[in-house]
């Protein structure tokens, strides 16, 4: 079984005690390809670094929308320049935050914008972060849509089935995390049901949202197959289906050939 991480952050403080057992035991559990996602430029400096240094570890880099409002000028400038390296594969983790509030929501809109228009500029798919922010994100995508075709990741969806018909219409990917394994979830489950295979995408966003069986403990990519387990049983399928299906699909939007 060949799974892939499409969101962690392996360069966080968390992981600085055993970083290389972790990358270890997810190979040993069949993650043969993780994307460790930036969250402020020198966040995505260090996920460039780790994917260098590791086989089958990829980088996303970008601003999240809960530190924009502390970045220095020059900053997206260095996105922007890291974004032509060959081992980065995404953008983000951008989007809209305003349960946390911890920048003017002006200031979120116009890094989302950021990270869409480059997205468009270069063909790196975008991954999305949206809390108590729903319908300005999908407000925010349909104008960039207006503007040329979406390639994204919905990452650790929990929206309802609308939304995720709506994202679907826009050509992006859906991606489940550990949420979906938790007891309460029954209707983001519904919703995950309802994903077309060719959409679907999985993810931890290790250190945080550990799924069921270890939930409370640091999460990490290893735990990735909790996670395929629960929507193989969800969707009717095997854990090794869904494991292909979703592997596939993480190497088609992040548009890694076989020998990578």
């Amino acid at each position: 079984m060949h799974l892939f991480d499409t969101h962690c952050h392996l360069d966080q403080e968390e992981f600085d005690v055993d970083r290389e057992a972790v990358i270890r035991r997810a190979q040993q559990q069949g993650v043969s390809g993780v994307v460790t996602i930036g969250v402020n430029a020198a966040s995505s400096q260090s996920a460039v670094r780790l994917a260098e240094q590791y086989a089958g570890v990829y980088a996303a880099v970008g601003i999240h929308p809960n530190y924009c409002a502390q970045v220095a000028p020059d900053e997206w400038d260095t996105i922007a320049q890291l974004a032509r390296h060959p081992r980065v594969v995404a953008l983000g983790e951008t989007g809209l935050d305003y349960f946390r509030d911890y920048a003017p929501a002006a200031t979120q809109e116009d890094y989302f914008d950021r990270h869409l228009r480059l997205s468009q500029l270069t063909g790196l798919p975008f991954i999305v972060h949206t809390r108590t922010s729903e319908q300005r994100v999908m407000e925010m995508l349909q104008a960039a849509a207006a503007r040329g075709p979406l390639h994204g990741i919905m990452h650790s969806f929990t929206g309802d089935a609308v939304m995720a018909e709506r994202c679907l219409g826009l050509g992006l990917f859906i991606s489940f995390a550990g949420m979906v394994t938790f007891k309460k979830s029954e209707d983001l489950r519904a919703v995950a049901r309802s994903i077309p295979d060719e959409r679907l995408l999985i993810e931890t966003d290790a250190p945080y949202l550990a799924p069921q069986p270890v939930r409370g403990k640091r999460n990490e990519p290893a735990n990735l197959a909790y996670t395929a387990e629960c929507l193989a049983q969800v969707r009717g399928c095997s854990p090794d289906e869904l494991a292909a299906q979703t592997t596939a699909n993480a190497r088609r939007v992040f548009r890694l050939d076989p020998a990578q």
